[in-house]
């Protein structure tokens, strides 16, 4: 899937969380095909900024505008928000959490399947997601991006679990849906294995 010409544009932006000014003055422009990699130490807002993107904080200041994208639908329906947290049922298979997903995000069961082999656990689909470990957690919850197209990917630390070879993976994932004109930003404290711009969080709060 090729996703349409769009840049995400942000200016002034200011987030408050309990009470406490999280972080203000900020801004950035990404455009389709680009990655936006947001760094800085703990307690700066990188995961705030990213929830807020995603529609799930408000700002309390600032401007925040998708350009290109439909019209019809907000910003967080264009997104994909995937957090530290892998938001998975135990006692459901492999197969059914992601379909559950798929289902959820707007996507189709016929990517069901897509999505895992993407994600190397296509051999696991009857699996209660109970046995799988933190690294293959982490892999189901990539199989969401695969499963339920969407142009904008809002990571949270996306690697964190993963080994060498899922690094590897997620890095040509990410790749991939670049090229499709798609746009990624992505809080981590570690590299992504992709070519992107950096936003240093810490001096706008």
């Amino acid at each position: 899937m090729f996703f349409p010409k769009m840049k995400l544009l942000a200016s002034d932006l200011a987030c408050v969380r309990g009470g406490r000014q999280v972080f203000r003055n900020l801004g950035f422009a990404v455009g389709a095909g680009e990655a936006l990699v947001v760094t800085g130490p703990n307690g700066v807002g990188k995961s705030s900024l990213l929830r807020l993107i995603a529609g799930l904080v408000r700002s309390t200041e600032g401007r925040l505008a998708l350009e290109g994208g439909d019209s019809e639908l907000t910003i967080g329906e264009q997104a994909h928000y995937l957090g530290h947290q892998d938001a998975l049922k135990p006692s459901l298979s492999v197969g059914e959490n992601l379909a559950f997903w798929a289902d959820f995000l707007g996507g189709s069961a016929a990517k069901v399947a897509n999505g895992l082999a993407a994600v190397g656990l296509d051999g696991l689909s009857r699996l209660p997601a109970a046995y799988l470990s933190a690294g293959q957690r982490r892999r189901l919850s990539l199989a969401r991006l695969i499963a339920a197209p969407r142009p904008i990917w809002l990571l949270d630390e996306p690697t964190s679990a993963l080994d060498a070879a899922g690094q590897d993976l997620f890095a040509g994932l990410a790749r991939e849906h670049l090229a499709r004109g798609g746009i990624v930003i992505a809080a981590t404290h570690a590299p992504l294995g992709i070519e992107a711009r950096e936003l240093r969080m810490g001096d706008a709060a």
